[in-house]
């Protein structure tokens, strides 16, 4: 199966259709695909565990051979709704040294002094790895287009820069895997409410979180935007109703695993006489 061909099960189920969006018309708090609760949706969860670490190790392994292969997973959404839990229940299920996880913040001086995309560039994973993304460079047509900290000339450019960025990926053997968690308004104050009520959790609260969603319309069209504009073949978007965080874990699991299963890793050939090493083993 070429490597842009989005897999069938539930990647096919949550894959954004190319066209305008309306956020508005997906519910986040639905479960596509699943009809269990979340009870049912835990053990789910933990069911695909053995089967993505499996292929994962074989990704890893393949790359020690004459195949160059890597996964970006990228991973964005609004305050609170969950790019953190995706780290802890999702690709805790991975072999951490088979994973490279960039969490991108504002942009350093430095980093302002070069294209958008030259820090993204630097942690694209390399042969064998599963990237992930917390937050990424779509943040550079997103909090830059509601703040206005870039031109709208600049914002067009680099819907298109993104587009070819990540056509460059798939052509060196990276197949990108982009989810946007889909929360909405009300389920973000209850977690919001949830961090102030908890005194263990005010270190994950941010008093700026509050402006933010001051601005929740205007953020919500900037996604709409950039869904539109950046859905493509090579890197096609997926939209995962997050209100029910255990759905959310089960559906990027389940998509991981599926492009995993698309791409259909393999162990690598030894580069030796198998029968001859095990006399010299058994002589020792």
């Amino acid at each position: 199966m070429p490597d842009h061909v989005v897999p069938a099960g539930v990647s096919a189920v949550l894959r954004l259709p190319p066209g305008p969006v309306d956020l508005a018309a997906l519910d986040p708090r639905s479960t596509p695909g699943f009809d269990g609760d979340s009870a049912d949706g835990k053990k789910a969860l933990d069911a695909l565990g053995a089967e993505v670490s499996e292929l994962q190790e074989r990704l890893y392994a393949e790359s020690r051979g004459t195949v160059e292969r890597s996964v970006l997973l990228v991973v964005q959404g609004m305050d609170t709704s969950g790019k953190g839990g995706v780290m802890r229940h999702c690709v805790g299920l991975l072999d951490p040294q088979g994973v490279q996880i960039t969490a991108f913040k504002a942009p350093s001086k430095v980093e302002l002094a070069h294209d958008f995309l030259w820090r993204i560039e630097k942690r694209v994973p390399g042969p064998g790895m599963i990237g992930i993304f917390d937050r990424s460079h779509y943040e550079d047509v997103l909090i830059a287009r509601v703040h206005g900290l870039a031109s709208a000339k600049e914002i067009e450019r680099r819907y298109d820069a993104i587009n070819a960025f990540e056509l460059g990926l798939l052509g060196r053997g990276t197949r990108v895997i982009t989810c946007m968690l889909h929360i909405s308004l009300d389920e973000q104050r209850g977690r919001l409410a949830e961090r102030l009520d908890d005194p263990t959790k005010h270190w994950k609260f941010n008093p700026g979180d509050i402006d933010e969603r001051a601005r929740w319309d205007d953020y919500m069209a900037a996604y709409e935007i950039a869904l539109e504009r950046c859905n493509t073949e090579a890197s096609p978007f997926y939209v995962i109703p997050s209100d029910r965080k255990w759905y959310r874990n089960w559906a990027i699991t389940s998509i991981l695993l599926e492009h995993l299963r698309a791409m259909d890793p393999q162990y690598p050939p030894g580069d030796f006489d198998v029968d001859e090493q095990r006399a010299r083993l058994a002589a020792t």
